[in-house]
């Protein structure tokens, strides 16, 4: 499931993850994801995380309250890693705009497999997660 705003970008992704992985649906919005997700139970979920009506942080807080453990990855052209740790605290992946066309399909292999993904761009994982 992919959740991205920006049509020319969605199409991008869409593409690039379609090579290694089934992409249920794209949408434009959380409202719209959430409503997918509900419908299409994917197993894992890509969203933007500035989108209208919903961003994907709070659609993401509605999705892992009727599925706890569900994998999401955001992809974000914030560099920020104050967002970064507040958005690995819902998902389990954080990937750069900017860098997605080379880990966005490596992000998804690992959050698959149980783990997380961080793009190396932001640093440590384990640094920015306290461990």
């Amino acid at each position: 499931m992919l959740a991205e705003d920006h049509v020319p970008v969605a199409e991008q992704l869409r593409e690039l993850l379609g090579e290694e992985f089934d992409v249920l649906a794209v949408v434009g919005h959380g409202e719209a994801l959430v409503k997918a997700v509900r419908r299409l139970h994917p197993d894992v979920v890509v969203t933007d995380i500035s989108m209208p009506r919903m961003d994907g942080l709070q659609a993401a807080r509605e999705l892992l309250a009727d599925r706890p453990g569900l994998p999401v990855v955001f992809i974000t052209m914030y560099d920020d890693a104050m967002l970064a740790k507040a958005a690995l605290s819902l998902g389990k992946g954080y990937v750069l705009k900017a860098s997605a066309g080379d880990e966005l399909v490596e992000a998804l292999r690992q959050v698959l497999e149980g783990r997380y993904f961080l793009s190396p761009a932001l640093g440590r994982l384990d640094a920015l997660l306290g461990r």
